[in-house]
Parts: structure tokens; sequence; C-alpha cells
């Protein structure tokens, strides 16, 4: 018998609908309330991409912690039953704590494999990203609410013997908080999957920190360029923000891949365009220990059972062939109007994109 009592969440006012908090107001199976963190180091030495998730209707919190350092990818996974407490973000040795909302948090994770205690501040305030809409056919399979923001991050990272000092001057921490449904493990899409095949996918998400501003960029293209997500926004402290128009990207890809080596994205309108130069640090493909699809050992929102932890250390020298059709983090140096800033450089390319000339799942750049 379901145990239907109020939750502690529901002592404050914080509903939307006349239902307890321990409840979402969909029944999708795919609902989820999740974040990312991604805090890095402005010489490409280092680069930290974590989060943690919910899954109300499948009864899961999950979290997860990869550190790219040289050519080791190590992670450190954590899963199980969602309980009661929704203000506690915490699962295995991984968690979050948040003792000013938006301005600043806690990252934890207390492992053998890989360990860190971050601070993490806010430099700009928290962007709404635009709502993501996404149909196969008639039915409805993502609508998220997301919001992203940059800051620094101070503490300190250890992994494979190594330490990291992270300070302010010298790291940057970008996060994206983002709920909603999404597919998740599980699904099958059935005759709308057969009869609205994915020919191809073009992402690119851009969260970019620089000493007086912000800057976002996002753009989502289907395979004959077709977007269906923009937005390129500048946050300064004290001003409205301001739109930045159509971004366009030139990508200068790896040959015999599509893995970016640097970018030109062009902003700005009629009356002004600007060029924000990307030079790539280091890089993190999401489906290797992050549990973002293709990945084939875990991914978000799937029951492992109780109280379940997984390591794994990847060597980045080998051939991943799940990360190439994924998304891959970067993070990044940017150029802009003669300053110069961190960010990430989040990128998916896969099957056709007739802007970029590839022609199929299997066609890679030059």
């Amino acid at each position: 018998m379901a145990d239907d009592r109020p939750v502690p969440l529901d002592e404050y006012p914080v509903h939307q609908v006349p239902l307890s908090m321990k409840h979402v107001a969909t029944g999708d199976r795919n609902a989820y309330d999740r974040c990312i963190f991604h805090v890095f180091d402005h010489a490409g030495r280092a680069l930290l991409v974590l989060g943690l998730g919910v899954y109300p209707n499948l009864g899961v919190i999950d979290a997860y912690a990869t550190l790219r350092t040289g050519d080791t990818l190590h992670a450190v996974r954590a899963s199980d039953a969602l309980g009661e407490d929704r203000m506690r973000l915490a699962v295995g040795p991984l968690r979050i704590e948040v003792p000013r909302p938006l301005k600043e948090l806690r990252l934890i994770c207390e492992d053998d494999q890989l360990s860190y205690d971050l601070t993490w501040t806010a430099a700009f305030p928290a962007l709404w990203e635009p709502h993501h809409l996404q149909r196969r056919g008639d039915r409805l399979t993502l609508e998220g609410r997301r919001f992203v923001q940059a800051g620094t991050a101070e503490g300190v990272v250890r992994a494979g013997g190594a330490e990291f000092r992270v300070t302010a001057d010298d790291w940057t921490g970008t996060r994206d908080r983002s709920w909603g449904v999404r597919p998740l493990p599980g699904e099958d899409g059935g005759r709308l999957a057969a009869d609205h095949p994915t020919e191809g996918f073009h992402w690119i998400w851009c969260p970019v920190r620089f000493d007086d501003r912000f800057l976002m960029v996002i753009t989502q293209e289907d395979a004959d360029g077709h977007r269906s997500l923009n937005d390129a926004t500048e946050v300064r402290r004290g001003r409205r923000d301001r739109q930045l128009g159509w971004p366009q990207t030139e990508i200068g890809y790896r040959p015999g891949t599509r893995h970016p080596r640097r970018a030109v994205i062009h902003l700005g309108d009629a009356r002004e365009s600007r060029k924000l130069d990307v030079e790539i640090l280091a890089s993190s493909p999401l489906a290797l220990g992050a549990g973002y699809p293709p990945a084939d050992d875990w991914q978000h929102g799937t029951w492992r059972g109780p109280g379940w932890t997984d390591r794994r250390t990847y060597d980045m020298t080998q051939p991943h062939p799940l990360a190439g059709y994924g998304v891959t983090d970067h993070s990044a140096r940017f150029r802009l109007d003669g300053q110069t800033g961190h960010g990430i450089f989040e990128h998916g390319s896969f099957g056709r994109h007739d802007p970029s000339g590839f022609t199929g799942f299997d066609s890679v750049a030059p």
C-alpha cells in the first residue's frame, strides 16, 4: 500500500497544483528534474562535469561526476530510490548543497576514485534559456524549462593521484538547471519512431563568462538546417539583457571526425556584426561516464537497485564509437571585442547536416 502522507516540502508555500510536492503534475514516465555543472581550469588541464537528477514517476534519484585530465577520464556514478526529502540533494558519495539559492552552491564527492569539495559562486544572474520543445510526429517527446548561469569555483579536486587546487582566478564554473519531460531509457518510440526517424541533429550550447559580461548561445538544427532552437543573449550587470541576433557558426573539425578544434560564432544584427572566437581546451563526451545517450553502461533514470555506485576509468587515446554519436562538452577559451573569456562549447552533430556538408551518420570532416 502506498504511503500518501505529506512530505517535508509540503510545509512550504511552493505548490503549483493541488498535489503533494511528492508528486509532479504529469503522469508521464519521462518527467525529470536535474542539473549539470562544469568546472574547468583556463589552461585545459582539467574538466570536471557533474550533475544530479530526480525522476519522480520512476522513483529514481541519480548523480554522476567525470573528470577529464590528460588522456584519462575518471567517472563516478550513483543511483538510489527517490526518498521523500526533496531538499536533500545527495546520492551515494555525491551531493549538492544550496547555501544561497542562485548565488552559492557547494559541490561534493567523497570517493576514492574521484573526490572534490568546491564552492560554486555565481558571477551573473541566472538567465532563462528558450522554452525547449520537441515532437516526434504528433507526440510531445521533450518539453523543458531551463536556466543557465556562469561563475567561479574554489576548492580542491583529486583523482588518479593528482590534486588540483581550484581558484576563482584560474577556473570557471557554468551550470544548467532544467525540468520537464525528456526521453529516458526504456522509452519505446513504436510506430512514431519508425514513421519519423531522425535524419540528423546539430546542437551548440555555449555559456561564456567574461569579466564584465555573460554570453549565452544556443542553436539546434535539423538535417536540412531548419532551426528549432535559437538564442544569443548578452548579460551585463545593471543593464537590460541584449539580444544578439541569429548566430551562425563556422566550425573547424579535426580531419576524419566531427570533433571541433576551433570555431567562430558570428553574432549581432544588421547594424553591428560581432565575432566570437572559440579555442577548444579539453573535451569530455557525455556518453562516457556521465550517463547521456547513447551510453551503453549506464543512463540517467535507470534503476540499478538500492545504493548503487559505479566507478570507471576511460582511456581517451582509445576509440570510443558511442562518443561520436552523442554530445561532447568542450572547455574553451573565447575572444570577443578584444576581451578573453572562458566557458563551455557543447557540441553534438550526427546524421545529415546540410549546412556543414555532412551527408549521413558515417560522414566526417575531410
